[in-house]
């Protein structure tokens, strides 16, 4: 019968991650323990931590840092790790490295009689950590080649060789970084063992054999348990109840604005023809595109630099505060008689200092080249580091047509344009299409254009109703034409990740080409939106919103972009942060109808108080008359709640075609507005020929969305209404398996 020490040192493999508060030993008594409590905030946040069991992961203080031991798999340190690099971004006064490592460790009773946990995995954990510098995330062999079998940490991991430990011995390690988050520099202390290792000369072979004896004898006493530590007495956590008092926004800790970061304007267009604006739009585009393709600078997005068309006075260091960047890039476009002129000029947005300035005087079909040494100027000026690879992608040119690039030009500009009428947003789409097909139709070699394609059709399909085979089918035929040009471009897996995303629901799929689309687009914020929307179906809201946060950064003035911000902290219930944002979106566009109901239906999702939306509704009424079709539905709505039939009846009218309840995918309209005021009302002749109208104009929409879920859904809801209890489920059931849960 085995003794209670025996029974102490049974081995378990643990997955462990050491982290470690660097130069904690210079700072004052105070400030160790004011940077500890931070740390310990910030690492009991994090979901991997907050949300394990305590039977899957075991929490040690070690002084000047902690150790989390996982029980499961190597993944979920480094999965942690990430989560904690990425809140420690908010904090650059917290300096941290980590180490992971897997491998024995066992539980120990110490003097008090307290459990602990000891071992070579937590030793050696330690070790690996020790290797680093600040914002270094390190991994044993060991764990490095479980995790490189993996698509998503495969590129993450990056060899550095051996590093030497206490006692001589010698541990092959991997940095592990992804984006900004981790530490792409070859840590110090690898550094001086290159240097030295050319500097000595060859190490004799008895030499050589008596290290490798030593090294054998310590890695056995290494593997019992040396060291000791007491777990830490953690609160657990728990959400805070909702304040009483009015929402209030939360102010958020700006983050430090990087060095290397430029905005480009819009380019003003000099030409006497108006319509030459969509070529200067053009210009200013593709050099903003060529720009992000260097993963050493950060580039917004056209989107949010839409919004300061010359003509008003620019305040640059307004502008540049706005952006969160420190350079802007400002130019003109004058086009006549077979020429080009463009006056392009780099300021500083921090002192309106001007850096640089050039005027290019080409021949009109030499525009491209003059966009190409625009960006590589620019590179220079903020001394960015360009990639073989990066510079060779510069150089290509979009296309050598310049009507094409025109009518691709004024496509994206449609693509781009936020409108939030879904009518109006397809006409838009439409057009796009057309000038995209007119380009392609003139170079069929037009990359650019076979990408914008893709998102054009798409979007019709999934989202602006228009969900029939034939325009799948034209989506799938753009996404081939692309794939055909390029078929290893980053804006390739791009396109298609949107494709499979909004159009087939292929989450697994969609990740997947999002992985190698963001190894080639670090400044594209669709990456990260498109892999945040996806988390989120998922239901790793936490893990959705932080893909998210990345793409407001890369795009911090696209309200559309905002508000699925704010949809991610409501589905979270953090309503303070919902209110922060939906008056971010406010400040941006002040007059938006639907940013101000959003905002103030806060109320009513926080606090069950349709209050503040109903006055809107009044308010909005009587000040913008113009703008009641915008409102109707909340109108309904809130006649509903108060019984105000009258009231009802007028915002039915008021409604018109729009819907009175729906998504981008299930839309319910007037007619199963007026069965439902009819049943509020207590007439069910009258509601029952309500709901049989909607039922006709419904099943006119499943007989064109053929095998298409959500149409279906509808259907069963009207019938449903209508008392059809068997023919209802049905069509539910049916409806589930065209599109599973999973979808």
């Amino acid at each position: 019968m085995p003794t209670q020490s025996e029974d102490n040192l049974r081995f378990q493999i643990g997955h462990v991650l050491f982290i470690d508060l660097v130069g904690y030993s210079q700072l004052l008594i105070e400030e160790q323990k004011e940077r500890l409590s931070q740390l310990t905030e910030i690492v009991l946040a994090i979901s991997q931590v907050r949300e394990a069991p305590n039977e899957q992961l075991v929490r040690l203080p070690t002084g000047d840092g902690m150790a989390l031991v996982f029980r499961n798999s190597s993944e979920e340190p480094a999965r942690c790790a990430l989560e904690i690099a990425e809140a420690l971004r908010k904090h650059p006064e917290i300096p941290v490295r980590m180490g992971i490592h897997s491998g024995p460790v066992s539980e120990v009773s110490d003097v008090s009689g307290r459990t602990n946990i000891a071992g070579a995995g937590i030793n050696i954990a330690q070790r690996v950590m020790d290797c680093g510098d600040a914002g270094h995330i390190l991994l044993s062999q060991r764990v490095a080649d479980d995790l490189a079998q993996y698509r998503l940490w495969a590129p993450r991991l990056h060899d550095l060789g051996e590093c030497e430990v206490k006692h001589g011995v010698r541990l092959h390690l991997v940095n592990l970084y992804a984006e900004q988050l981790g530490n792409a520099a070859v840590p110090e202390k690898f550094k001086r063992g290159r240097n030295a290792a050319r500097l000595a000369k060859a190490e004799p072979a008895k030499s050589k054999f008596v290290r490798l004896v030593i090294s054998l004898v310590i890695l056995v006493f290494i593997a019992i348990p040396a060291l000791i530590f007491t777990p830490a007495i953690l609160k657990s956590w728990r959400s805070k109840p909702a304040p009483t008092g009015t929402p209030s926004p939360v102010p958020a800790t700006a983050p430090a604005i990087p060095e290397k970061s430029i905005a480009v304007l819009p380019f003003q267009n000099l030409s006497k023809d108006e319509e030459n604006a969509f070529f200067a739009d053009g210009v200013q585009d593709e050099i903003l595109a060529n720009l992000a393709k260097i993963a050493d600078l950060k580039v917004i997005s056209r989107t949010s630099v839409m919004q300061y068309k010359t003509g008003a006075q620019r305040n640059l260091r307004e502008i540049g505060q706005q952006l969160g960047v420190t350079h802007l890039l400002e130019g003109t476009v004058q086009r006549a008689a077979g020429k080009v002129r463009v006056n392009a000029q780099l300021i500083d947005a921090r002192t309106d200092a001007h850096q640089w300035a050039q005027v290019y005087d080409r021949p009109l079909d030499d525009v491209f080249a003059i966009q190409s040494e625009i960006a590589r100027t620019i590179a220079d000026q903020l001394q960015a580091k360009l990639a073989p690879s990066e510079k060779a992608a510069i150089a290509v040119r979009p296309t050598a047509d310049v009507v094409a690039f025109e009518e691709y030009s004024r496509a994206k500009t449609l693509l781009l344009t936020p409108i939030f009428s879904t009518e109006s947003s397809a006409k838009n789409y439409r057009q796009a299409i057309d000038d995209l097909n007119s380009a392609i139709a003139r170079d069929a070699s037009f990359f650019e254009a076979y990408c914008q394609l893709v998102v054009a059709h798409g979007s019709l399909y999934a989202v602006l109703g228009d969900h029939t085979p034939e325009r799948l089918a034209q989506a799938e035929a753009a996404l081939q034409g692309a794939a055909r040009l390029r078929p290893d471009a980053a804006e390739t897996h791009l396109a298609r990740a949107t494709h499979l995303y909004y159009a087939l629901r292929d989450y697994k799929g969609a990740l997947a080409e999002l992985e190698f689309a963001r190894r080639g687009l670090s400044n594209e914020p669709q990456v990260y939106a498109l892999t945040g929307f996806i988390l989120r179906r998922q239901g790793k809201y936490e893990e959705g919103l932080r893909e998210l946060q990345r793409a407001t950064e890369l795009d911090p003035r696209n309200t559309s972009l905002l508000m699925q911000l704010a949809v991610s902290y409501r589905a979270l219930f953090r309503y303070p942060e919902v209110v922060a944002v939906d008056d971010r979106i406010l400040a941006i566009t002040p007059d938006d109808v639907l940013a101000k109901l959003n905002r103030a239906s806060v109320d009513f999702n926080w606090k069950a108080d349709p209050k503040p939306t109903c006055q809107l509704v009044e308010r909005i009424r009587a000040e913008r008359p113009a703008s009641i079709a915008e409102v109707a539905s909340d109108w309904f709505y809130c006649a509903l709640r108060e019984r105000d039939w009258p009231g009802a009846e007028q915002a039915l009218a008021a409604l018109g075609d729009n819907p009175v309840w729906g998504d981008n995918t299930i839309k319910l309209r007037r007619h199963f507005g007026e069965g439902l005021l009819a049943r509020g009302m207590h007439n069910e002749a009258k509601a029952a020929e309500a709901f049989a109208a909607a039922r006709i104009e419904q099943e006119q929409v499943v007989a064109r969305q053929k095998d298409y879920g959500p149409a279906l859904c509808a259907l069963g809801l009207i019938d449903a209404a209508l008392g059809k209890k068997e023919l209802a489920m049905e069509e539910g059931k049916r409806a589930m398996e065209l599109m599973p849960v999973e979808k």
